[in-house]
């Protein structure tokens, strides 16, 4: 199972390791899922982490290395993710899921992509770290 994670997954992941997004890495470690992200998100999740807590760089970076960076979208599928009923800003992070084939896109993001929690959006189900745990261990 191949599982997006937004920026703030892997932000929360780095900055505990005792959480659920710090879960979705232990499972992709022990070989049950597989984890990706987009440029961006990474980017995101490197500058929120260099200005709330850069003591946990070092965690990030550790991290990182079990995560595929997937290419930047090509523009007819940030297109189609801009259709979504979701923010704009958004949808680049989504057509990288989409264009990517995951199975799954992980976000703790409730105010953007709350509404769509539960729902397969051309083919790729939006979840939350809580759900997308669940997901992968009844594989």
């Amino acid at each position: 199972m191949k599982l997006f994670l937004d920026a703030n997954v892997i932000f929360t992941a780095a900055y505990s390791a005792h959480g659920l997004s710090r879960g979705l890495f232990r499972l992709a470690a022990a070989g049950k899922c597989a984890l990706c992200t987009s440029a961006f998100a990474h980017e995101e999740a490197v500058r929120n982490i260099h200005n709330k807590a850069p003591e946990k760089l070092a965690d990030l970076t550790v991290l990182m290395k079990q995560v595929d960076i997937l290419p930047e979208p090509h523009p007819r599928w940030v297109i189609r993710a801009e259709q979504l009923p979701l923010a704009g800003k958004d949808a680049p992070v989504l057509a990288a899921a989409l264009q990517g084939k995951v199975d799954i896109f992980v976000t703790g993001d409730r105010r953007d992509f709350g509404h769509l929690f539960g729902q397969v959006l051309k083919g790729v189900k939006i979840l939350t770290p809580a759900d997308a745990l669940e997901a992968v261990t009844l594989l």
